[in-house]
C-alpha cells in the first residue's frame, strides 16, 4: 500500500539530511534534550492525546503560520515598539525562533510541571521589558492587551495555515477546540478573557483592528523576514515559497499596511500550490521512514520544536486558570 512519500534509492539518506538541517536550525543545539525530555518525561500534560492544539502544531503547516504571525503581529504600533527595541529578530533571529518553538512544544506536548515553568518563565521577562514608544506611550510587555494581541494574531495565523495547508485539515468544531485550547495557555500567560471559539477570536482579532497600522518599523520588519532572511541561498528559493503563502493568508488591509504587492488571479494559485510544495517536502523530511511511521502512528514535522513526536506521556486535564 502506498504511503504517499517518495521512495527511491539515496532518498532516505536526503531525507534524513534535510530533516536534521531543519530540526536543527528550528531546534537549536539543545533540541534533541528538550525532545527528549518533552516526550519521554512521565505525567500529566494539559493537553491529552486527542486534543486539537496537538494536531495543528505537530503540522508542518506551522512554517507558513509563524511567519504569517510575526508579520500580523507586527501591525500593532506598541507591540512593534516593544520587539523593535528588546527583541533579538535582528542580531539572534535563529535564537528567537528556537525560543518560541521550544515554548509552544512543551506547553502543547510536555507534562504540566515543565508547562507551568515554561510560562513562569515567560512572564518573569514580560514583567522586565518596559520602555516607551518612539511616540511617546509607555509600554510593558505584560500589559494583558497587548498580549492578546499576540496571541489572537497567533492563534489565527495557526488556524489558517493549518486550515490550508495542513495534512489533515480538522471539521469547524475541532477548529473550535483548537482556540479553546490555545486559550488555557494564554491565560497562563496573563492574557484576559481570550477567545475560545472561532466565532470570539474573529470579534477579538475586529476589536483591535483600530489600533493597527503599518509603521516604519513593521515594515522594515517585513522587509527582514521576506526580502533578508538570515539563510544561505540554496534555501532561499524554498523559503521564498513559504513567504509567498504567508503573504497570501494576510488579510487585504494588512498587506496594504506593509505595502506588500499583490498580483491577483495569478497570485493565489501559485503561492497555494508552492505552500502545498515546501509544507510537503518538510512534512516528508522530518518524518520517520513509511514503516517506523505506520508502526509508531507519530509524525516528525515542524510543530512547535520540530519535537519529533506528536504524541507521548499520559493525557492530563488543562488547567482552566493559571496556577
Amino acid at each position: 500500500m502506498s504511503t504517499g512519500w517518495p521512495t527511491a534509492p539515496g532518498l532516505d539518506t536526503v531525507r534524513r539530511r534535510l530533516g536534521a538541517e531543519l530540526f536543527a536550525r528550528v531546534a537549536g543545539p539543545q533540541g534533541p534534550a528538550t525532545r527528549s525530555r518533552i516526550h519521554d518525561t512521565p505525567g500529566p500534560r494539559w493537553f491529552g492525546p486527542e486534543r486539537p492544539i496537538r494536531v495543528v502544531h505537530g503540522d508542518a503547516s506551522m512554517f507558513v503560520g509563524g511567519l504569517r504571525a510575526l508579520l500580523l503581529q507586527s501591525l500593532h504600533p506598541v507591540a512593534m515598539a516593544a520587539v523593535a527595541a528588546h527583541s533579538g529578530y535582528r542580531s539572534d533571529p535563529w535564537g528567537r525562533l528556537q525560543r518560541t518553538s521550544a515554548f509552544l512544544a512543551v506547553t502543547t506536548f510536555g507534562t504540566a510541571d515543565d508547562a507551568q515553568r515554561a510560562v513562569d518563565r515567560v512572564r518573569q521577562v514580560h514583567e522586565r521589558i518596559r520602555g516607551t514608544t518612539p511616540s511617546g506611550q509607555r509600554y510593558r510587555a505584560a500589559d494583558p492587551h497587548l498580549l492578546g494581541w499576540v496571541h489572537a494574531a497567533e492563534v489565527d495565523s495557526f488556524l489558517r495555515a493549518h486550515r490550508s495547508y495542513g495534512a489533515r485539515p480538522l471539521d469547524e468544531e475541532a477548529y473550535d477546540g483548537y482556540v479553546e485550547d490555545a486559550a488555557t495557555v494564554a491565560r497562563a500567560l496573563g492574557v484576559v478573557d481570550p477567545p475560545r471559539d472561532q466565532r470570539q477570536l474573529a470579534a477579538c482579532l475586529a476589536a483591535y483592528r483600530p489600533e493597527l497600522r503599518g509603521t516604519t518599523a513593521a515594515r522594515d520588519v517585513a522587509r527582514f523576514l521576506l526580502l533578508q532572511p538570515p539563510l544561505p541561498w540554496v534555501a532561499r528559493p524554498p523559503y521564498g515559497l513559504l513567504a509567498a503563502a504567508a503573504v497570501g493568508l494576510l488579510p487585504g488591509w494588512a498587506r496594504r499596511e506593509l505595502r506588500l504587492p499583490w498580483v491577483p488571479v495569478v497570485e493565489e494559485p501559485a503561492a497555494r500550490l508552492g505552500g502545498l510544495g515546501v509544507t510537503r517536502v518538510i512534512r516528508w523530511a522530518m518524518s520517520p521512514p513509511p514503516e517506523a511511521a505506520g508502526a509508531a502512528g507519530t509524525v516528525r514535522t515542524a510543530g512547535a520544536v520540530a519535537t519529533g513526536r506528536a504524541t507521548g506521556g499520559g493525557p492530563g486535564r488543562p488547567p482552566e486558570r493559571p496556577r
